[in-house]
């Protein structure tokens, strides 16, 4: 019963709940009803109070206007206040027609009552008519944003509300203002005051910024002149209000001067505003602003880098238009323009990456670069371009250009053209330069004088310091920049001449210093070098050899020497004294300028002298300490030979490189010794099909055998074998007829240039149905003699020995300077043609080459459709370097590059490095210097009764020294070694030596020595008078026949019969 009753009451208590939660449920919904209902009754009433202010503002606008009864002021002032407390978008139209009702009132003449603006002098009405005004005004910046100018409707509405905001700003336009109302122009002007401060608190300038950017961030600029005007008028107006405040000029800079190109737009269409801007000194104003650190940071920070960089193109081009500004604010125009372009290098990368996108002057950048700033890159660049202009770098610089550099005496005559184009005269040229006493200049060597702190030096290097910031910031047209440098012949020559007046002793003993200092002057002292570097050796790499030598363009020749050996003697400070070791950033670009500038001169010398004999050798490096070093892997000598081996003696420079290939002999197990014997490879040939069976039996040796022993036995057509022994002597035979027959031009694999016959690839080697696999073939065999030390006579031309070695991947490298060593003629017709001074044009060329191709005439276009591109005055530069390009690479890129392999699989490329392209052909064909008697002598072997005190010796000996011309010893050397040149160590490194031997009768009869031939030959013994038979020689062992002549006119006749007709074998 308990249990009941407990359960009933827990019933009855759910229950009370229950209606307690519907109740409270019911009056929720009550609530909501009656909110739903106020919500749905105020839109209700909202529409139909917007309804019918619509049609109220609908019918005024509709109703012609016949008189001024409902246009009047106060009417228009009302129509307003209703559509602005219903303005939405739905009303674009009703606000364009207010806006064009409020301008048509400010027009009429002589009628105060409907002038808009004469409600302002109502007492009751100012406030309101204040606030209208700023809402009206701010509608109309708010629907500029939205505009396209290049729609022809939207241009309409551009200018409708720009005339809007220029009426309203300033109280010129208002006819109250006129006449008897003059005295009221201070207070409405204070209005126009109170407008452009709501104005520029609502965000005007970013306004005015966006339709400027809609407007001219394109390819063609769509606004027109009066509306540039007007946006122009519109954005000084607030800077002229303030007086110049460093506050609207911050707004003004990141708003109006940021805008791509602007500067140019205005300058063309309006140049009104352009005078204006010199009326109120603006550049000054904000080359003085930008000059304080902390306002030029906020002004790049608050842009980023795109933006600033267009700014900085508009500072660049008012200067370039106000030159008087630019002269006597120059230190705070160089200090803002540094500061900007070491900012916009915050957000330069080095490469590509998820993180980065590419700018067209700035390359891989940290920043998206969107569409606008794209069109008007090309318009912001042209702006930068000023910069390194003629007229800013003479106004720049004039400290500089004003040293005079030469006398007043006469200038000398022009000097003669050479008689080769590569090869001038070291004499003469010499002569030449240093007999120019009269007009000399005065730079010859570092004098110094000049304090590095004086305010001349300061300048000089702070402009220094600008340019190079522009070079390592705008990496997409750094050429553009040092082509803009190099334009005045005279700028480098007199930086050269000021850098040498600086410090107590002149230049490099002050650079020196500074390279141990950390001081910001040091820093910009060391700039200038780095800037000088830079240009000259871009100017020396774009000019021809008749600029550098015969019209001496920037730089005589003796200036050229004695730059040459400032830059060699700071590499090698730098390279030996260890700073180069730990140099990084700023230290390590400096370097490689120097370097560069340095590498340039030195390959132009390599090319055709104009330095005296070890010019360019160190005399306080000993070659002993170095290669100690090298053993020890000192990081300092691994350096020197990697960046300037040139300063070590060539001869020793040889040495190392014959170690190099010994030590590897060594790692192969190709030398032998006590414990091994190398892995001989052996190979028959006939002598008839020499080449052929030379190929099919080397070519798929692995390349260790080919670097190995290789013994070679003969076989004549009847594949007999014939007689003699291979020690080194056969293998020698077969490599250099070998390779006396792959470079002989009438096999069509190598081709003779034109002139001097050196030889480079064919371009028509493909009649061959293997050419590329005979010519890597050639490539090894060719680094197979270089490997043995074995010089064979093969002049190469320099154009391909440099692609052999790859200098043409350097960044000093030029083809029109390698195309003399391929065709002098065609060089020459080239240059004619850049040097025409008429409508290249008119010459009828296009951008392709026609050649006679056995027989055939073939069109080869240079670039893709060059055959229908002309040449102009535009593009001739480029045509003759796609020229040269195509005749020293193009036409024989497969030839040389299956050359290069073979080549490299047996001489590592790095070997190499230490050499030029001259030193290798001496590698390659010995010494090009007189050939040293005494040293042959020494090293002379004698068989067959012949000793060195022996007559016929004592005779030989004397003939060459006393008879023979240098051409005829050099014949002689052909005769018995195969070569006539010297080897580069001289004769003790001719492998196998030099031997005579006393002969008693002819090649085909001789079994050798015997015990009484060499008694006879040693007595003087002669079974008969050998004086019909010639002397012969056999190459391959290096080896004189010599018989025992009686007289001594004899040997001199029989021996230069012999060499001349080039006997060998075959006429003894």
């Amino acid at each position: 019963m308990f249990s009941a009753t407990q359960s009933s009451k827990s019933e009855f208590l759910d229950k009370a709940r229950q209606a307690r939660e519907e109740r409270k449920g019911q009056k929720e919904k009550e609530r909501a009803a009656t909110q739903i209902q106020a919500l749905i009754r105020r839109f209700l009433c909202r529409c139909r109070l917007q309804k019918q202010i619509r049609k109220e503002v609908d019918d005024y606008f509709q109703v012609p206007e016949v008189g001024t009864s409902k246009r009047n002021a106060l009417s228009i002032f009302k129509i307003a206040r209703k559509l602005l407390f219903i303005y939405c978008q739905e009303d674009k139209l009703r606000f364009e027609k207010l806006c064009r009702s409020i301008l048509a009132s400010m027009e009429i003449e002589n009628e105060p009552k409907v002038w808009y603006v004469s409600l302002a002098l109502s007492k009751d009405l100012t406030i309101p008519w204040l606030k209208q005004i700023k809402d009206v005004l701010w509608v109309s910046c708010q629907l500029l944003k939205t505009l396209k100018p290049d729609i022809l409707q939207d241009n309409k509405l551009v200018t409708l509300y720009l005339t809007m905001l220029v009426t309203f700003t300033d109280v010129s336009t208002w006819k109250i203002a006129r006449g008897k109302g003059e005295a009221l122009k201070p207070a409405l002007t204070r209005f126009c005051e109170n407008i452009m401060g709501h104005l520029n608190q609502k965000g005007f300038y970013s306004v005015l910024q966006i339709v400027l950017t809609n407007g001219l961030a394109r390819s063609r600029p769509s606004l027109s002149k009066g509306t540039l005007t007007a946006i122009f008028t519109l954005s000084l107006r607030p800077v002229i209000a303030a007086h110049f405040s460093d506050n609207l000029l911050r707004s003004f800079l990141i708003h109006v001067m940021s805008v791509p190109a602007v500067v140019s737009h205005l300058s063309v269409l309006t140049p009104e505003c352009m005078a204006s801007i010199q009326t109120h000194d603006l550049l000054r104003k904000f080359i003085i602003f930008l000059s304080r650190e902390e306002q030029c940071l906020d002004i790049c920070v608050c842009l980023e880098g795109s933006h600033t960089l267009c700014l900085l193109g508009n500072l660049i081009h008012l200067g370039y238009l106000n030159e008087k500004v630019l002269e006597e604010e120059a230190n705070h125009f160089v200090k803002d323009l540094t500061d900007m372009l070491s900012y916009c290098q915050r957000y330069v990368s080095q490469k590509k990456s998820n993180l980065t996108h590419w700018h067209p002057v700035l390359g891989w950048f940290s920043q998206t670069v969107d569409y606008g700033l794209n069109e008007s890159m090309p318009l912001v660049t042209k702006q930068l371009q000023y910069l390194w202009g003629v007229n800013v770098i003479r106004t720049l610089f004039s400290d500089v250009l004003s040293k005079k550099l030469e006398s007043q005496e006469p200038t000398p005559p022009p000097p003669q053209p050479s008689t080769s184009q590569n090869n001038l005269p070291v004499k003469s040229l010499f002569k030449r330069a240093f007999q120019k006493s009269a007009s000399v200049r005065n730079i010859l060597k570092p004098v110094g004088g000049k304090r590095v702190d004086s305010a001349e030096v300061q300048k000089v290097c702070s402009i220094c310091v600008l340019y190079q910031t522009a070079l390592s910031t705008l990496t997409q047209i750094r050429l553009q920049i040092l082509t803009g440098l190099t334009h005045l012949d005279d700028l480098l020559p007199k930086l050269w001449a000021f850098i040498c007046e600086l410090g107590p002793q002149g230049g490099l003993k002050l650079f020196m210093e500074c390279l141990n200092n950390d001081t910001e002057e040091s820093k910009q002292l060391l700039a200038m070098l780095m800037l000088f570097c830079d240009c000259s050796r871009h100017l020396i790499t774009i000019l021809d050899d008749i600029e550098v030598y015969e019209e001496q363009t920037s730089f005589k020749i003796e200036e050229l020497l004695t730059i040459s050996s400032f830059l060699n003697t700071f590499v090698f400070k730098m390279v030996w004294d260890g700073i180069l070791e730990n140099a990084k950033g700023e230290k390590l670009e400096l370097f490689h300028s120097v370097h560069g500038w340095l590498m340039a001169l030195y390959e132009r010398d390599c090319r055709r002298r104009f330095t005296p004999d070890d010019h360019w050798l160190r005399k306080d490096l000993k070659p002993s300490l170095l290669f100690q070093e090298l053993e020890k892997g000192k990081r300092r000598a691994q350096l020197l030979l990697q960046y300037i081996p040139h300063v070590i003696p060539h001869k020793n420079r040889v040495l190392l490189f014959r170690n190099i290939v010994t030590k590897e002999k060594e790692s192969l197990g190709l030398v032998e010794t006590n414990s091994a014997s190398p892995h001989v490879t052996h190979i028959t040939i006939r002598r008839s099909r020499m080449l052929e069976d030379g190929y099919d039996q080397l070519r798929r040796l692995p390349v260790n055998s080919i670097k190995g022993v290789i013994r070679v036995k003969f076989v004549n057509d009847l594949g007999v074998d014939e007689a003699g022994i291979d020690q080194d002597g056969v293998f020698k035979e077969f490599l250099e007829e070998i390779i006396k027959k792959v470079f002989n031009p009438a096999l069509n694999l190598f081709k003779t240039t034109s002139g001097n016959e050196r030889l480079y690839p064919s371009p028509t080697s493909y009649i061959h149905e293997n050419h590329l696999q005979l010519f890597e073939f050639v490539g090894k065999m060719l680094g197979k003699a270089m490997y043995e030390g074995i010089v064979v006579d093969v002049p190469f031309a320099s154009f391909f020995l440099s692609q052999v070695l790859g200098h043409h991947h350097s960044t000093f490298y030029s083809s029109i300077d390698e195309l003399p060593s391929l065709d002098s003629e065609f060089y020459k017709n080239l240059t004619s043609i850049k040097r025409y001074d008429g409508d290249v044009g008119d010459l009828g060329l296009t951008l392709s080459y026609d050649e006679d191709v056995m027989g055939q005439l073939v069109c080869h276009e240079l670039i893709p459709g060059g055959k229908t591109m002309p040449v102009t005055n535009e593009n001739k530069i480029s045509y003759i370097h796609l020229m040269a390009h195509f005749r020293m690479h193009t036409q024989i890129k497969e030839q040389t590059t299956a050359f290069i392999r073979g080549y490299r699989s047996i001489i590592n490329p790095e070997w190499l490095h230490m050499f030029s392209t001259p030193e290798v052909q001496r590698l390659v064909s010995g010494d090009n210097a007189e050939i040293d008697l005494d040293d042959l002598k020494k090293h002379t072997v004698y068989y067959g009764g012949f000793h060195s005190s022996h007559r016929v010796i004592i005779w030989l000996w004397d003939i060459l020294s006393s008879d023979f011309n240098a051409d005829e010893r050099a014949m002689f050397l052909k005769f018995v070694t195969s070569c006539s040149r010297p080897p580069l160590l001289g004769f003790a490194y001719l492998k196998p030596p030099f031997s005579i031997r006393c002969v008693e009768v002819s090649d085909d009869q001789d079994t050798g020595d015997t015990l009484g031939s060499v008694l006879r030959g040693f007595f003087t013994i002669r079974k008969k008078e050998p004086g019909g038979r010639l002397p012969t020689s056999s190459t391959c062992f290096n080896l004189l026949k010599l018989p025992n002549y009686s007289k001594k006119s004899i040997l001199r006749d029989k021996l230069r019969y012999a060499i001349s007709m080039n006997t060998g074998f075959e006429l003894s």
